[in-house]
């Protein structure tokens, strides 16, 4: 384990130290010629942001090289400087809130200054902007060959809660499931837990929430740049499981761009329906070619309140620290950070499908994060990327009276190396990597999990070709996995507890194919797979917090899923849509099933089992400028999950959903109105003690204002949220009446203010 945990630190390390005169290379497009780390040769793209019509200059706008990973803000002149870039063609992505984004294309040659002169017009409409998960490159987000959601800027804002998945939960295709408020988890397209990948800056976060409803996601979005959503299976560039989809929430803890001078932004939330308050803030010195990267959050919330009244014990603390230190030269980057994250929170009692008296919970994370960046010719590639982390994880439940109920920890180590080729001929880009992880999973208090070791390999190719019109993603990827129980001794008669190796293949095909200037389709279609995780396989005990009784079955077998989308894009100067139509074929779908037995002390017995499922549903987002400066957009997502074996419904499968929204926005200030609604579940599992949920419909405003003050971009973010202090009950909620049956309400009528500014 030293040699894997040294690893993480050095493998940045001892290409951060290396000497600026490394040795050379050939010529390539997009690199340096004298390779990494040659400074002398290094170019720059400055220039400046305006506005078209007025000519004033654009302070706090993002300024970003596509698939670089080189961004600036521009300064209180509308001024920008991208620095050590290496000579090539560049695309620069130019992002502003309440414009039209701009697109530039640039040729640098070695040492060379290009200036560039910028206007941009005002505009209510956002186009999905940089994508960089799901692509062996990062582009544009409609050369997506997936259906793919991007919260960044305002939207970010506008959005912004307490957890991952609250802030995601109105997202095409996206809903929520929880025990209270701060365990809430993304389910995608009716897929959650550990079928859904959620990624920091494209590398797992090492925690155990995709376990179990009761562990929170170790995540705060306060501090994030830009959230990515990839819809349906995505698995070839970042693990077997990612059948539902990818989650990437993107900060750079890693410094990849060098500031000309410092640069930051502080944020502080509040929200009323928790008493609610959170506050963040970032900062990126330079010095010489070295960036040191800081960041720090902490929030805070009391009980949520409901329409019902207080629902105890849904408290919960949560601070973390971050600081990354990278060279940032012309032939790359190299880096490394570490990152700590604690979090407390509140499980609320009295009913099914949470502990009796309520449970507390106390978790942390440690982890070290290194990633390498070299841009230079490597045979037919043009860079490669490593990256390593390690994460150690560690929670407990405690009962009444500081009683222990059970503890978990989790070690992961993870090293992945990427090379990568931009256009060679037809082919756009294309990337082969291979990955190596290692775990260390330990269960104590009340249960009798045994203790585990994991180790798993893989290798992947990704190629993107282009003919004409039409964009082709094609792929594969090998994965191999070892898990090892520690102790073979059973307690309860679950089986063979004993070592399971694992291994398949996945692969995806996929197009997008531009019928006009205005107008593309796609489809895909993927085989995606997935491993059962330690606690599937061998849980044996009570899981306290969860109020069940866990049992595995150590003759599981892998997921295997079969998955197909289409969909249709619309841009025009005054519209913007996508409509999507999936289906997702599961072989041995593992799910927990309630036995309707009882343990010896009175928890529901729940036992992991494996059964062939269908998923499939429709979901479309649009957007139209009716009139100048009014936005009209609508969101909707239904999803039908079926077990085929027995012809029943899929447990926990989110209703029919959608919003409608209204919204008058200028680049200074906007306000906007929003009616959300979710039919009635009446479709459920009956035999898995599951109840029906009646339909909502809630009325939200909004509001914001931006201005600049010394150069300093500010904004303020007014969300006035269920004004008619609705009874929303969510399907997917586990907190449920122990008599009835029927779920908790949400949170009632609350409002939340963002203020947040740039330097």
């Amino acid at each position: 384990m030293g040699f894997i945990r040294g690893m993480t630190v050095l493998l940045a390390g001892a290409v951060l130290l290396q000497p600026a005169a490394a040795a050379g290379a050939g010529r390539g497009v997009g690199q340096d010629p004298d390779g990494f780390g040659a400074p002398a040769d290094s170019a720059i793209i400055e220039g400046v942001v305006r506005d078209a019509t007025s000519g004033e200059p654009l302070p706090g706008t993002l300024v970003r090289i596509v698939g670089l990973g080189r961004q600036d803000v521009t300064h209180e002149g509308g001024e920008f400087h991208l620095l050590n870039l290496p000579a090539g063609r560049h695309t620069v992505y130019f992002e502003r809130i309440g414009y039209r984004q701009e697109v530039r294309t640039v040729q640098l040659a070695r040492q060379e200054t290009v200036v560039l002169d910028i206007e941009m017009r005002a505009s209510a409409l956002a186009l999905p902007g940089i994508v960089v998960t799901g692509m062996a490159q990062a582009g544009l987000g409609d050369d997506a060959v997936r259906p793919v959601s991007v919260l960044a800027g305002q939207e970010l804002a506008r959005r912004l809660d307490a957890t991952l998945a609250s802030t995601l939960q109105h997202e095409p295709g996206l809903s929520v499931t929880s025990i209270g408020p701060a365990t809430s988890r993304p389910v995608i397209r009716g897929l959650g837990g550990d079928r859904v990948l959620v990624l920091e800056d494209g590398a797992r976060v090492g925690d155990l929430s995709s376990t179990s409803g009761d562990h929170a996601l170790a995540v705060d979005p306060l501090t994030a740049q830009r959230i990515e959503v990839v819809r349906g299976p995505s698995a070839l560039l970042y693990g077997s499981n990612a059948i539902g989809g990818v989650i990437n929430v993107i900060r750079e803890e890693v410094p990849s761009s060098l500031p000309d001078r410092v640069t930051g932004s502080v944020s502080i939330h509040g929200q009323s329906y928790n008493d609610g308050f959170g506050a963040g803030g970032m900062v990126s010195a330079p010095s010489g070619e070295y960036v040191v990267r800081s960041e720090a959050s902490v929030r805070t919330a009391g009980d949520m309140r409901t329409p019902e009244g207080r629902m105890d014990n849904t408290d919960m603390r949560t601070w973390s620290f971050a600081t990354g230190l990278s060279r940032v030269m012309g032939g790359g980057h190299a880096g490394v950070a570490y990152r700590y994250y604690d979090n407390a929170y509140g499980i609320p009692g009295g009913f099914v499908g949470s502990h009796p008296e309520g449970v507390d919970i106390e978790m942390r994370r440690h982890s070290v994060h290194g990633e390498s960046s070299i841009r230079r010719r490597i045979g037919p590639f043009s860079s490669l990327d490593l990256d390593a982390k390690y994460t150690n994880y560690y929670h407990r439940e405690m009962e009444a009276e500081d009683i222990l109920g059970t503890e978990f920890g989790l070690l992961t180590a993870a090293v992945e190396a990427v090379l990568r080729h931009g256009e060679r001929g037809r082919l756009a880009s294309g990337a082969f990597g291979t990955r190596f992880s290692w775990k260390d999973f330990v269960a104590g208090g009340s249960t009798d999990t045994p203790p585990s070791k994991e180790w798993s390999a893989a290798a992947f190719l990704m190629e993107e070709l282009d003919v004409g019109r039409l964009r082709v993603q094609g792929g594969a990827r090998v994965d191999w996995h070892r898990i090892v129980p520690q102790d073979t001794e059973t307690v309860l008669d679950i089986g063979d507890v004993r070592t399971r190796e694992f291994a398949s293949v996945s692969a995806s095909l996929g197009g997008v194919l531009a019928i006009s200037d205005a107008v593309s389709v796609g489809a895909s279609a993927a085989r995606a797979y997935r491993t059962p995780d330690t606690g599937e396989l061998f849980s044996q005990g009570p899981h306290l917090a969860a109020y069940s009784f866990e049992v595995g079955n150590p003759d599981l077998d892998a997921e295997t899923g079969f998955g197909l989308d289409a969909f249709a894009r619309l841009r025009t100067d005054n519209a913007t849509a996508e409509v999507a139509a999936f289906r997702n074929r599961l072989r041995n779908y593992i799910y927990y099933r309630d036995t309707g037995d009882t343990s010896g002390t009175g928890l529901p017995i729940y036992q992991a089992t494996g059964a062939d499922a269908v998923l499939e549903g429709t979901e479309g987002v649009a957007s139209v400028e009716p009139f100048r400066h009014v936005v009209v957009s609508g969101v909707v997502s239904w999803v039908r999950g079926t077990l085929v074996t027995d012809d029943r419904p899929l447990p926990m499968i989110p209703p029919l959903s959608g919003e409608l929204t209204a919204r008058y926005e200028r680049p200074r200030y906007f306000a906007g109105a929003t009616w959300r609604s979710a039919a009635a579940q009446e479709r459920v599992a009956t035999q898995e003690f599951e109840t029906p949920t009646p339909g909502y419909s809630t009325v939200d405003l909004d509001a914001g204002y931006r201005w600049v003050t010394f150069g300093r971009a500010q904004s303020l973010t007014l969300r006035a949220d269920n004004l008619s202090n609705a009874l929303v009950f969510d399907h997917l909620s586990r907190v449920r009446n122990r008599d009835t049956g029927a779920r908790a309400p949400g949170a009632g009528r609350s409002a939340s203010l963002l203020y947040r500014i740039l330097f």
